[in-house]
């Protein structure tokens, strides 16, 4: 049998991130065979993943961020079991890392993403090596962009919440103002969608069949009841149209009323939002 040296173990503790007592098993198991001791411990990581398949995973970290040109936006949801693991150094370094990953290489979706490549490994592979230091079940979760004209992020404070918005035109004086304040709008808002012909038809026509039917029980007649309806739609779009919300900054404005003070052609071509537990 191979002796195994303190250096030997540090330094595959230095590649592989995983623990001195893990690294040196891994060593004494592979008798001292650098190359099988690294796939001694990413076998070990797809075994705990197995093994923790059917564990919730509702604890994690979401982060958005943009690139250097600040016309893509990345926001990635990470998950694992605990808020110990959550608000560890190294998992939130590597979810940084992989949002970095996914605002270099623009990923269409999250198959996409997950397929991205960092230091000869997926970051699905990544991410079952992660779960062999860590002995928590892990998965990213979720993954959306935004592509436009200028997008802005907003990460609420703990990494539980965070927001992309993404303007139609740039280089507007104090775009970076008004796209900070509709980011955070979005976030404490939770809108449906930019405007009205956002809204989903089956959304609308559920919307509409409510609305009256909560009229004609309070009994109305059928032809003021679809008033009524169309009455309680409007109401609808303005609480759930980013557009048309009252900005929550100032609160007697729209939040387009807002953006008109900076360019009467400027508006929201898209946004995207995620929060832990939805």
């Amino acid at each position: 049998m191979a002796k195994i040296t303190a250096a030997e173990v540090n330094k595959l503790r230095q590649q592989t991130g995983a623990g001195m007592m893990d690294c040196k098993k891994a060593l004494v198991e592979a008798d001292g065979d650098y190359n099988k001791a690294i796939e001694y411990l990413r076998k070990k990581g797809q075994k705990l993943a197995h093994k923790r398949a059917d564990k919730a995973a509702n604890e994690g970290v979401i982060i958005a961020k943009t690139n250097k040109d600040r016309n893509f936006g990345a926001i990635i949801m990470l998950n694992c079991e605990t808020d110990f693991v959550a608000k560890n150094q190294e998992f939130v370094d590597f979810a940084n890392h992989i949002v970095d990953k996914a605002v270099e290489e623009q990923p269409k979706s999250l198959d996409e993403f997950k397929n991205l490549q960092i230091n000869t490994r997926s970051i699905d592979e990544s991410i079952t090596d992660l779960i062999g230091k860590t002995g928590e079940k892990m998965t990213l979760a979720k993954y959306e962009y935004v592509s436009a004209e200028r997008v802005f992020e907003y990460n609420h404070h703990g990494n539980s919440l965070a927001t992309l918005v993404g303007f139609n035109k740039a280089g507007i004086e104090n775009i970076d103002e008004a796209g900070n304040e509709i980011a955070m709008q979005v976030a404490a808002m939770d809108p449906l969608a930019v405007d009205k012909d956002g809204v989903p038809k089956e959304e609308i026509d559920k919307e509409i069949a409510l609305g009256k039917e909560q009229a004609i029980q309070e009994g109305k007649p059928e032809q003021l009841a679809e008033k009524i309806a169309q009455g309680k739609l409007n109401k609808f779009f303005k609480e759930n149209t980013l557009l048309n919300q009252e900005f929550v900054k100032e609160g007697k404005i729209t939040v387009r009323q807002y953006l008109d003070r900076f360019d009467k052609e400027l508006t929201v071509a898209d946004f995207k939002r995620l929060k832990l537990g939805d």
